[in-house]
C-alpha cells in the first residue's frame, strides 16, 4: 500500500475540517449575510490549498537535498 505524503494527509485533514466546520456552524449563523459565508469558505480553502503548494515544495526540496547528500556519498 502506498504511503500518504505529509503534505497531503495534512491538507486532506484541514480540509476535512473546514469543510465540517462549515457545513456546520455556517447554516446557523444568521448575523452574516451568504456573501460573507461563501467568502470565508473559500478563503480557506485557498489557504489550504496554498498550505498544500508549500509543504509539497519543501518535501520535493528534502528529496533532492537527499538525493544530492546520496550522490556525493557515491563519489568519495
Amino acid at each position: 500500500m502506498k504511503k500518504i505524503k505529509k503534505s497531503t494527509g495534512v491538507a486532506l485533514a484541514f480540509l476535512i475540517y473546514v469543510s465540517v466546520t462549515a457545513a456546520y456552524l455556517l447554516p446557523r449563523n444568521t448575523e452574516v449575510s451568504l456573501t460573507e459565508k461563501v467568502l470565508t469558505v473559500g478563503v480557506s480553502y485557498v489557504i489550504v490549498f496554498l498550505l498544500w503548494l508549500v509543504l509539497r515544495k519543501k518535501e520535493q526540496m528534502r528529496e533532492r537535498r537527499k538525493k544530492d547528500e546520496q550522490s556525493i556519498h557515491l563519489k568519495k
